[in-house]
């Protein structure tokens, strides 16, 4: 059995295919957005089972389907509800909730087999009906992100907008954000709970300690390891630096 995974984030992606690994599932290829798939899907051979995020950095990944006929079973991965709910209905093998269970991955994968055509003539009893994605297309479905975040001060509460932000960051084990007039402030949350809260298209998480806006980046500048630093306006605490696994990812999302 062949297996691929279009996932946004690297590392999500080798964690789900080392849970894979677990029921014996080898991962020929990994991929990360819907322009990178659809090169390789009219290049290779498509494989028997696609685990394929919802929201890739570039867009939906319904987005894929208008150009390229899937031949493959889909079993669709999301951290949001209601892209789940509209990805069930179509004729997929089912969906799995971020972070992923490895218990509903086996089962989903058992369910996978149970429905493996025999011969290739079954193969379209296991495809989406493209109809129904290009409905979809026609009337997208957007998440709505979080714009604001609640502070506490001493007894009082402050309201701070994504558009004061300059960066947020982790120390000490504490979460914080940072604002364009040099103020840092607590928040009850950590970076991989923001990641799933903010908009992709606005905020990027260079590296485990920062997730930095847009509209914030003042400079970047060639650093060693072939990395990335990031320059903002009044944050001068730590270096922000992009790692190395995401230098090309944030290359792609600033355009």
């Amino acid at each position: 059995m062949t297996t691929l995974i279009i996932e946004d984030e690297k590392p999500a992606a080798r964690l789900l295919q080392r849970k894979l690994e677990k029921l014996d599932i080898a991962v020929e290829t990994m991929l990360h957005s819907v322009e990178e798939s659809i090169y390789w899907f009219a290049n290779n051979e498509h494989p028997d089972l696609i685990f394929l995020d919802i929201q890739l950095s570039d867009g939906l990944s319904f987005e894929i389907f208008e150009k390229i006929n899937i031949q493959s079973a889909i079993i669709f991965t999301t951290a949001y509800d209601e892209y789940a709910l509209k990805a069930f209905k179509l004729n997929s093998i089912d969906y799995l909730l971020k972070p992923i269970d490895e218990d509903d991955l086996e089962v989903a994968v058992a369910k996978f087999k149970t429905r493996l055509p025999k011969s290739s003539a079954e193969t379209s009893n296991l495809q989406l009906d493209f109809e129904q994605i290009r409905q979809m297309l026609s009337n997208p479905f957007e998440k709505n992100y979080k714009k604001r975040f609640t502070v506490k001060i001493g007894q009082h509460l402050k309201v701070i907008t994504t558009d004061e932000i300059e960066c947020f960051f982790s120390e000490n084990k504490g979460t914080y954000i940072h604002t364009f007039d040099n103020r840092n402030y607590l928040i009850d949350s950590t970076l991989e709970i923001l990641e799933q809260e903010i908009d992709k298209k606005d905020f990027f998480r260079v590296s485990r300690k920062f997730i930095v806006p847009l509209t914030a980046i003042k400079e970047i500048q060639v650093y060693t390891n072939s990395r990335l630093k990031v320059i903002l306006p009044t944050y001068k605490e730590d270096e922000v630096i992009v790692s190395r696994e995401k230098v090309q990812d944030f290359k792609n999302w600033l355009g």
